[in-house]
């Protein structure tokens, strides 16, 4: 089966406004997993008024998701179904008491399958709330079967299986259009983050998802345990301030593309696990106490042992694998320090620097994903390079372009 092609990226905010910025640095470059239509609202998810008013409204969708893996119509649309097909699922409406009696009563051997609200599409009309707050509400929803909902969820995946619907295998979906595929990241990002949170951090107990998804709270008391300890817990740091442990984390990860100090060359490295002749640009987490520039340069020199002077910040990328910030950079080596070395960290298999024209013919007929075909273009034996769906092809696209150096690499 040919690959699907690649979809447009999303459109930058405001691309027609002229301002200073703009002027100064060029249009804003938006990557793909940003660019959601849907406004969050993230102060109303406290409100259990609207939440449940917008869980029950007659235009709410609901993305499904088993074990993580997304419900598609095909593999290039989400499936959207309504409230009344997963009702079984969702048993009593979770939103209907306030968050401070859920948590009062809250009893950790009742099992509450994972819902999460991910917005208002505003261009759809028909959920108002309180005049101001307007579109269609949006929510992820993790029927996975376990626990108490493991009939009722089998039944359901059978049903979506005879509408010709199936949840998808793959573990990165690059084929959705671009504002699906920023829902469809939100959605993930968040789910996998409850599933993998079921314990506090600090205390070891068992947690609540509230605030729509988007908080885990440590509840004082614990009806399951109300015979052994009168359903008092212990104490815990995390109900007396702001604790991260409370809420979702983004792993910030630096990216970036290496010129060499002429600005005639760009560094690429390849592991071994990817295919022949497929490089990209280096890339690390962040570390503590560590600025982006300062990541960028340390990255670089632990894996291909170059020495960069300036770094600038181009752009960023949500990652939901499982929950990652991309930050896109370029940098630039110094004179003296452009010698390959792999001895300090043993990640690559190999780097190169590779000529402007060698980039650029490859981002013109040698892109694709991991697994997929090079395009038909592609001379077997030519460099290979990641999709335009990856920043690491829109850093590339940069530098040949003259971000770097002001004009276009010749």
């Amino acid at each position: 089966m040919p690959p699907l092609p690649q979809p447009e990226l999303p459109e930058p905010a405001h691309p027609d406004v002229d301002s200073m910025l703009s002027r100064k640095f060029g249009k804003e470059i938006a990557n793909y997993f940003s660019g959601s239509p849907l406004n969050r609202v993230s102060f109303l998810r406290p409100d259990h008024a609207f939440l449940s008013a917008a869980l029950n409204h007659p235009s709410t969708t609901f993305l499904l998701f088993n074990r993580l893996e997304p419900l598609l119509k095909s593999p290039s649309e989400l499936a959207q179904k309504k409230f009344d097909e997963v009702k079984p699922i969702i048993g009593n409406d979770p939103f209907e008491r306030a968050e401070a009696d859920i948590i009062a009563q809250y009893n950790s051997s009742l099992y509450v399958p994972q819902i999460v609200f991910l917005g208002l599409l505003e261009k759809k009309e028909g959920f108002v709330y309180k005049e101001h707050y307007k579109g269609q509400p949006w929510f992820a929803l993790d029927v996975t079967p376990t626990e108490s909902v493991k009939d009722e969820a089998e039944k359901l995946i059978e049903k979506l299986k005879g509408e010709g619907l199936e949840f998808s295998k793959g573990r990165m979906h690059l084929s959705l259009p671009a504002e699906e595929a920023a829902i469809y990241a939100e959605a993930r990002h968040l789910l996998d983050w409850n599933a993998r949170n079921p314990y506090c951090g600090t205390c070891g107990y068992k947690t609540l998802s509230v605030n729509g998804g988007f908080k885990r709270t440590c509840p004082p008391k614990d009806i399951a345990n109300a015979v052994a300890t009168d359903g008092e817990r212990p104490p815990c740091a995390t109900r007396t301030g702001i604790s991260n442990l409370s809420f979702p984390r983004t792993d910030p990860t630096v990216i970036m593309a290496v010129v060499s100090a002429d600005g005639q060359k760009i560094l690429l490295g390849r592991q071994k696990r990817w295919p022949p002749h497929w490089y990209s640009t280096l890339a690390g987490f962040l570390e503590p106490a560590e600025s982006v520039e300062e990541a960028v340069r340390r990255e670089v020199w632990e894996e291909s042992g170059i020495h960069l002077g300036r770094v600038v910040i181009h752009s960023t990328q949500p990652w939901p694998y499982p929950a990652n910030l991309m930050i896109g950079a370029i940098g630039q080596a110094i004179p003296e320090g452009e010698t390959i070395h792999l001895g300090h960290d043993a990640e690559l298999e190999d780097a190169k620097w590779f000529t402007a024209e060698e980039v650029r013919e490859a981002l013109r007929v040698g892109t694709s994903g991991l697994g997929d075909a090079a395009g038909p273009e592609y001379k077997e034996g030519g460099l290979r390079l990641p999709p335009k769906t990856a920043i690491a092809n829109q850093l590339m696209t940069a530098v040949v372009n003259g971000f770097a150096s002001g004009s276009p690499m010749i």
